[in-house]
C-alpha cells in the first residue's frame, strides 16, 4: 500500500510540473509575438473625405493679333499695310492662322509716263485674306542684357487665300517666315516676311506677280 501511495504522489507531481512548464512556454511565446503598444495612438481620428475639383488652367492655344508694315506690289511700289490675325496652336510645334489685311496702291509712277495712268483713280484699295499652316522650326530664347531672357520661336508658314485688287479677285499662294518673342505667357511680338503670289492683268498681259510683305505685330494668347 505504501508503495502504491508513493507512485500516485510522484505521478501527480509530474503532471503538475508538466502543466506549469506548458503554461510558462505559452506565456513566453505570447510575449514574443504580441506587439508593443506603448507608442500606439489611443484615439484614431476619422477625417471625412471631400471631393476636390481640379482647377481648369487655360491652355492659351488661341491667338488674336494685329500687324502693320509695308506691302510691295509688283510694278506699283510699296505702301503701308495693316491687318488682323486669328489662329490656333494645334501642338507646341504646329499652328494654323487666318489673316485679313488691306493697303492702298498708287500708280503715280505710270501717271508720269501715261496720261491718266493705269487706275481709274490714283490710289486703289487692295485687300487679301488667307489661311496658313505654321511650323515652329527653332524654339529658343532671346536675351536682353545679362539677367533677362524671353522665349522665342522661328517659324515657317504657307497657305492659300484670295486677293482683291482693281476689280480683280485672284487666288493667292502665301508663304514666308517669321520670329516671335514672348513678352509674357499671354502676349508676344512677332516680325514676319511673306510673299503673296497671284496673277494680274493690268498692263495688257496676264502675269504672275510676287508681292513681298514685311510686318511687325502683336499677338495675344487665350
Amino acid at each position: 500500500m505504501q508503495i502504491r501511495s508513493s507512485l500516485q504522489a510522484l505521478l501527480v507531481a509530474a503532471l503538475a510540473g508538466a502543466s506549469f512548464a506548458a503554461q510558462a512556454a505559452d506565456a513566453a511565446q505570447d510575449a514574443k509575438t504580441e506587439p508593443k503598444t506603448a507608442g500606439e495612438q489611443v484615439i484614431v481620428p476619422e477625417v471625412e473625405r471631400r471631393d476636390v475639383k481640379v482647377p481648369r488652367i487655360p491652355s492659351n492655344d488661341f491667338i488674336v493679333g494685329v500687324f502693320a508694315g509695308t506691302y510691295a506690289t509688283q510694278n506699283f511700289g510699296s505702301s503701308a499695310v495693316g491687318g488682323i490675325r486669328l489662329g490656333y496652336h494645334i501642338t507646341e510645334d504646329f499652328f494654323v492662322e487666318g489673316n485679313y489685311a488691306q493697303t492702298k496702291v498708287s500708280d503715280e509712277t505710270f501717271r508720269q509716263i501715261l496720261p491718266g495712268g493705269i487706275f481709274v483713280s490714283e490710289r486703289q484699295k487692295l485687300t487679301y485674306y488667307n489661311v496658313l499652316a505654321g511650323w515652329n522650326l527653332l524654339p529658343g530664347e532671346v536675351f536682353f542684357g545679362r539677367n533677362t531672357a524671353k522665349a522665342s520661336a522661328l517659324y515657317l508658314v504657307a497657305g492659300v487665300g484670295s486677293t482683291r485688287f482693281v476689280d480683280q479677285k485672284r487666288q493667292t499662294i502665301s508663304f514666308g517666315l517669321g520670329t516671335r518673342v514672348f513678352l509674357a505667357d499671354w502676349a508676344s511680338v512677332q516680325v514676319d516676311l511673306r510673299d503673296h503670289r497671284y496673277s494680274l492683268d493690268l498692263l495688257g498681259k496676264r502675269q504672275s506677280t510676287n508681292n513681298l510683305e514685311f510686318t511687325l505685330g502683336g499677338t495675344f494668347f487665350f
